[in-house]
């Protein structure tokens, strides 16, 4: 479990060196079988170590480590219960968290909105750390790999770290992307129609280097 916990741990200083999160805001956990290492509550990221490890089971009970694992642990362990993620990374960030309290559901205004599934919806505001965030966080993920949390920052997960990070930053992009188009006076943000957004999605299934045979 180390060297998944070491991953963890970079892609958490990355959440905070990137200006997605600030001081201990944002939380990050991978699953490792049927454990989840998660950061823990309370702990700047570039104070933790090798002998920081936590790590619970998917009913929350600690199987490793000493700390209090995040208060956010009821969102980290409901999206593992309920999907086939391997890694989950809530921020705060600032264009995101914006966006949340504006708007229901984040416009289409880019193509990438079809990497995150479809229009990014928001999470009615419910309190951190809570099983009703939990709950209505799930609601807005269906069908979503990533979602907003109203009043409060974003969500998403992917088959691992890397996946549950490019995720994250794409959604503060397109955040901040439509709060820039959408604050010139006098104009509105284009937005893609849903059969774009599904050719795009068909697209995205071939993306990428095809391994040699």
């Amino acid at each position: 479990m180390l060297s998944a916990w070491n991953e963890l741990v970079t892609v958490a200083r990355r959440t905070a060196a990137e200006g997605l999160v600030v001081g201990t805001s944002g939380n990050v956990s991978v699953r490792v079988g049927e454990n989840v290492l998660v950061t823990p509550s309370g702990v700047p990221y570039d104070r933790l170590g090798p002998g920081d490890l936590c790590a619970v089971d998917l009913d929350g009970r600690r199987t490793a480590g000493s700390l209090e694992p995040t208060s956010e642990l009821p969102m980290h362990l409901a999206v593992y219960r309920r999907t086939g993620a391997r890694a989950v990374v809530h921020t705060h960030a600032v264009h995101a968290t914006a966006v949340s309290t504006l708007v229901t559901e984040l416009p289409a205004v880019h193509y990438m909105t079809a990497a995150l599934g479809g229009p990014v919806r928001v999470a009615p505001y419910a309190t951190y750390g809570s099983d009703e965030l939990a709950a209505r966080m799930l609601e807005a993920l269906d069908g979503r790999s990533a979602c907003l949390l109203q009043n409060h920052g974003t969500i998403a997960y992917g088959a691992d770290l890397d996946q549950a990070y490019d995720r994250t930053a794409q959604l503060e992009w397109m955040c901040r992307l439509w709060l820039t188009a959408s604050s010139v006076p006098g104009r509105t943000p284009s937005l893609l129609p849903d059969e774009e957004l599904r050719r795009v999605a068909e697209k995205f299934s071939g993306y990428g280097q095809t391994p040699a045979g």
